[in-house]
């Protein structure tokens, strides 16, 4: 196998959030610390498996958010049963 020759420097993902979560990642380009300060010292094949991983994290906060989601509906749903129960209820 050989080595292809970068015609393009592989840009920062800072989107400038630059906010981080418990764990250290970035809120805005859902990097790590390290993954963060070690960007400028990083060769263009680190980089592209810093990209890959972002693309899972973004994937997995993705399906919590869509998890979450459909569980909201099923709280309202639910809800709105439990009312429908109580007004069909005779008035005393």
């Amino acid at each position: 196998m050989f080595n292809q020759i970068e015609l393009f420097e592989i840009e920062n993902p800072c989107v400038g959030v630059c906010q981080s979560n418990k764990k250290g990642y970035c809120f805005g380009c859902l990097r790590s610390r390290q993954e963060r300060q070690l960007w400028l010292r990083m060769t263009n094949e680190e980089r592209r498996e810093v990209l890959r991983l972002i693309v899972g994290r973004r994937k997995r906060i993705e399906q919590m958010r869509n998890r979450q989601k459909q569980q909201m509906e099923l709280d309202f749903e639910q809800d709105l049963e439990i009312n429908n129960l109580f007004n069909d209820l005779p008035e005393t």
